[in-house]
């Protein structure tokens, strides 16, 4: 197989993994980092472990490169844990992804993290099928209740609401919030979680508190008895504010690069004035304010500022 395809536009797209799975001995493979010594007693490390007894085999495949100077090593990039793991239980040999590059630091961000709906979806049809809620568990590493739990996600969820959602990475209690609500809030909610790209226990619970009266499950009312609960006129101004708020970060995120790029530029020409004392001076004795600002524009530096907020 090659591990280059032609598209349209480009002359050669380079592949990150070849095309066939590449069975390789255990012991050939050579980790590149170290894992901490109490890792076997993480819960992480516990699942992958049940679920390899439960199916055989890792549900995704390690990651390797080959070593340019010995044809029978591999360095392993990704699947540390699932190596770990295939030793604890005996196994000699395991199926891998070959990766042309020596490339360590991008597969976590390339995996796609099943989402609730979904996970709910192959729970449903595992137990269609007969497999049991038990066996589930077992090979999940949770409780049956977790199992069952899952199972159970989507009922009192509408069913476009459930759609809509299906690739959010909404937590179980986001769907507990909702199913106090009726099914066309449900759908409102559910619009203004993705419009905000926000899907948060916290801020399904402000929308739940912003849901009239007349909007929640009748059985699920009584819990909002004792509070004060917004009035027509203050769930529509909150929903403008809401638009509005939206209309603003929209309007930042179109802007900011540009606007950084004129700060930043502008900033260096100050500075640069400022190294020239007889600009200095003159400024001093003609234009004392504006040099103070000037002074001030020299010293900010805000891509430091956001490195060293990131880096915290």
């Amino acid at each position: 197989m090659t591990d280059e395809v032609t598209a349209p536009g480009h002359s050669r797209i380079h592949m990150a993994f070849g095309m066939d799975f590449l069975t390789i001995p255990v012991a050939s493979i050579i980790p590149l980092k170290t894992l901490p010594p109490d890792i076997r007693l993480s819960r992480t490390y516990s699942q992958i472990l049940t679920s390899i007894k439960a199916i055989g085999h890792p549900i995704e495949s390690p990651a390797v490169t080959p070593d340019t100077t010995n044809a029978e090593r591999w360095f392993l990039l990704d699947g540390h844990l699932r190596i770990e793991a295939m030793k604890e239980l005996g196994f000699t040999e395991v199926e891998c992804l070959l990766a042309p590059d020596d490339d360590t630091y991008t597969y976590n961000k390339r995996v796609n993290r099943i989402p609730p709906i979904q996970e709910h979806r192959m729970i449903a049809r595992a137990m269609e099928r007969g497999v049991s809620s038990s066996d589930i568990a077992t090979a999940l590493n949770v409780q049956v209740e977790a199992v069952l739990r899952r199972f159970r996600l989507l009922d009192g969820i509408s069913p476009e609401a459930a759609e809509m959602l299906k690739d959010t990475p909404c937590s179980m209690k986001v769907f507990d919030i909702l199913r106090q609500m009726t099914a066309v809030r449900q759908i409102e909610s559910a619009d203004l979680m993705i419009g905000q790209n926000n899907f948060t226990v916290m801020f399904a619970r402000a929308l739940r508190a912003a849901t009239s009266e007349n909007q929640l499950v009748p059985n699920k009312r009584g819990k909002k008895e004792g509070r004060a609960t917004p009035s027509g006129q203050q769930i529509a101004r909150m929903e403008r504010e809401l638009a509005a708020l939206q209309t603003q970060v929209k309007s930042v995120e179109e802007t900011y690069g540009i606007d950084n790029l004129h700060l930043t530029v502008a900033r260096g020409y100050i500075t640069k004035l400022l190294t020239n004392n007889r600009i200095v001076r003159w400024m001093e004795t003609h234009q004392q304010d504006y040099l103070c600002e000037f002074q001030k524009i020299a010293e900010t530096d805000p891509l430091g500022s956001i490195a060293k907020e990131t880096n915290t």
